[in-house]
């Protein structure tokens, strides 16, 4: 497949600041949180709103859950023990990108502490992303589509053995999208003839791939129309049925205001569709409601190690998903400055929520923590096929109405050489 762009990219960079379609930001980085992401804002009607100050991946932990002497002892930090920008890959065009490529270098130190430039660190393209909005008139039979786009800026590390590549979306409806995709060798172990591991599976004769799990915590410096935000979680429940609700079929949304630090800590919960929105209560959209963005989780999970483990003491932050703290730019990452040294509940999220801060109409961070959890198929092996886990942010009363309304539309176009209509193969 080749994708081509003969008027060219529709984004400009200056030195590190990027324009595309309404966004603007500036792509950055640093050494152990590999890239990150300064002064994400909209234009919306020519005025630039801030969406987030800074985003940047603050941790990534991989515990493993076999007890065997091989692997009991794998529980890695691997930004807080090694630094990602230090394994960062330099890109290859029609590799690892597709299409009309700008690249940002990196400079990293070496062992002896000279600069040591990383070429094409970072990849910046457009894709599109199917169809942004669509209706048809059943009447008169006419149809209005438009495509979607996304600004993707993204890189790869190489980690020992796995390969992470972490993937900012930015669409052109106003939703902010992060995904990292692992992909690699799975860490693997040997079982002896006619035995199959208890605690992994069987990829090949004699060998097993164990299970582990694969977490990650994105640090979000929330700036939404302003530096004074609050945080709601918002889940929807059913009502009981009686007057009002006869039927049984009304449910409703219940918000719940995060005032201090004290009450963040939350877990995701599917059965009540929960997500949590970052408002700005001093600005009030079209509906009399705060402007806001809304953070909707993706596949999730908690450490299956219990109290006491390792992964209790020196993890503390991934056994909750979202976390929220007054900003305070000492504290930068999710299991503290250095993990390696952390002998148990002395440092990161949970020591950092202790203080109890309120965060209503405040400068908040936001914390989220996710997980890939890997129970290892045969068809991991021996190179695991591209797994996803990420989340969203999705305006929430921020804009007056679909910001993807004004898309021009599209030159109709198809270029269908591969199959026919008289009943024949296609060719």
């Amino acid at each position: 497949m080749e994708i081509t762009q003969p008027e060219g990219p529709s984004f400009t960079v200056s030195g590190r600041e990027v324009s595309w379609q309404k966004w603007r930001l500036r792509v950055g980085f640093s050494p152990r949180e590999g890239l990150v992401l300064h002064t994400v804002g909209y234009s919306d009607r020519g005025r630039l709103r801030p969406v987030i100050h800074r985003a940047s991946m603050s941790e990534m932990y991989i515990p493993y859950g076999d007890p065997a002497p091989t692997h009991r002892f794998k529980n890695v930090f691997d930004e807080g023990e090694y630094g990602i920008g230090f394994l960062l890959n330099p890109l290859e065009l029609g590799c690892d990108c597709l299409g009309e490529i700008f690249y940002f270098d990196a400079v990293v130190n070496d062992a002896d502490g000279n600069p040591l430039t990383i070429p094409n660190a970072i990849c910046m393209h457009e894709e599109d992303a199917g169809v942004s909005w669509k209706h048809t008139d059943f009447r008169t039979e006419k149809t209005e589509v438009r495509r979607s786009r996304r600004l993707v800026i993204s890189c790869y590390a190489t980690v020992g053995n796995y390969e992470y590549g972490f993937f900012w979306y930015l669409y052109n409806d106003g939703n902010i999208e992060f995904e990292v995709k692992l992909t690699g060798v799975i860490s693997t172990g040997a079982v002896a003839d006619g035995q199959r591991p208890g605690h992994g599976t069987l990829v090949a004769p004699n060998l097993y791939g164990p299970h582990h799990q694969h977490f990650f915590n994105v640090r979000l410096d929330m700036a939404v129309d302003g530096h004074r935000n609050s945080v709601h979680e918002v889940d929807s429940e059913p009502l009981p049925v009686g007057p009002g609700n006869e039927t049984g079929n009304a449910w409703r949304t219940r918000k719940t205001l995060l005032a201090r630090e004290s009450d963040s800590g939350r877990l995701i919960d599917p059965f009540k569709a929960r997500y949590w929105t970052i408002t700005n209560p001093d600005v009030v959209g079209a509906t009399g409601e705060p402007v806001g963005y809304k953070l909707m989780p993706g596949e999730n999970t908690v450490p299956m190690a219990g109290e006491g483990t390792q992964t209790w003491n020196r993890a503390g932050f991934a056994y909750k998903h979202l976390w929220v703290t007054a900003h305070d730019e000492t504290q930068r990452f999710a299991a503290g400055d250095y993990p390696n040294q952390n002998r148990g509940g002395t440092d990161g999220l949970p020591s950092f929520v202790a203080a109890d801060r309120p965060i209503e109409s405040a400068d908040v961070v936001v914390w989220y923590t996710f997980c890939a959890h890997h129970v290892v198929r045969p068809e991991d092996w021996p190179v695991m096929p591209t797994s996803r886990v990420g989340f969203h942010l999705k305006p929430v009363g921020f804009f007056d109405g679909n910001p993807a309304l004004d898309l021009p539309p599209s030159a109709p176009a198809c270029h269908s050489t591969l199959g026919s209509t008289d009943g024949q193969e296609p060719r």
